[in-house]
C-alpha cells in the first residue's frame, strides 16, 4: 500500500511482528465501524483473527486469543501472546499506542485518549500484560500513533502517555508526533470535521511462528 499506510520504523525494527496504521485512502468510511471486515481491506493482515475493544473511553484491559470474542465489551485495551491474533484499535483523534515485549513475545494495543489517559490506560495494560504473560515494562518498545494536540486541543494527552511510559520504567517510547487536526489531508480529525467523519485503524499481530 505503500503511502496509503503508516509504519513506525520501531515495531519494524522488532522482527516478529506486523502493523500498520491507517489514513483516509484505506480507512473506515463515516457511519461504517472500523470493527468491519469490509473497512480492513487495505490491511495487510485482513481474513485473520481480528480482535477489538468496545471502547468506552475506560481503563479496562482484555487478555484476548483465538477463542475470544471479536469485540469485548467495556474495554480499551488488549494484549495477546498469540500468533495469527491481530489486535485492532480505531481511531480518530484518540491515540493508538502500541505495546510490544521483546523478551516474552507479547503484544499490547491501547485506545487512549484524553479521558482513558486520565485513567492511565497504558498502566493498566502494563499490568495486565504483567499479569498474564510476566512482562516486565523494562523489556517494552512503545509506540504512540497520530492523534490530536495543540493547539488544536487544549490538552496534550500524548505527551502525558509519554510520561506515564517513563514513569512505568519503558526504555524505548517512540511517539510519532503527528497531529491528526493538523493533516486532515491523510487522517480524520473528529474534532475539526465536529463528529461527521471516519476512523483510522491500528492493528497489531504476531507473525504466524512466532507466537
Amino acid at each position: 500500500m505503500g503511502d496509503e499506510l503508516d509504519f513506525f520504523p520501531a515495531l519494524g525494527a522488532v522482527g516478529w511482528i506486523e502493523h500498520a496504521f491507517t489514513t483516509r485512502a484505506t480507512s473506515a468510511v463515516p457511519g461504517r465501524h472500523a470493527d468491519d471486515e469490509s473497512v480492513l481491506g487495505g490491511l495487510p493482515m485482513r481474513g485473520r483473527h481480528w480482535r477489538f475493544g468496545e471502547q468506552v473511553h475506560g481503563g479496562a484491559v482484555a487478555v484476548v486469543g483465538v477463542g475470544s470474542p471479536r469485540v469485548t465489551p467495556g474495554v480499551d485495551a488488549l494484549c495477546t501472546d498469540e500468533a495469527g491474533v491481530v489486535l485492532g484499535v480505531s481511531v480518530a483523534d484518540c491515540c493508538a499506542v502500541f505495546v510490544v515485549d521483546r523478551a516474552r513475545r507479547a503484544i499490547g494495543l491501547a485506545h487512549s485518549g484524553r479521558r482513558g489517559t486520565e485513567r492511565n490506560v497504558l498502566g493498566e495494560l502494563f499490568a495486565a500484560m504483567g499479569g498474564a504473560f510476566g512482562s516486565d515494562p523494562r523489556d517494552m518498545v512503545v509506540q504512540l500513533g497520530p492523534c490530536i494536540r495543540p493547539p488544536h486541543y487544549e490538552v496534550d494527552f500524548a505527551a502525558t502517555i509519554r510520561r506515564q511510559a517513563e514513569a512505568l520504567g519503558v526504555a524505548e517510547c517512540h511517539d510519532c508526533g503527528v497531529c491528526t487536526a493538523s493533516r486532515l489531508d491523510r487522517y480524520y480529525s473528529y474534532r475539526l470535521e465536529k463528529g461527521d467523519t471516519g476512523r483510522m485503524v491500528a492493528a497489531l499481530a504476531i507473525l504466524e511462528g512466532h507466537g
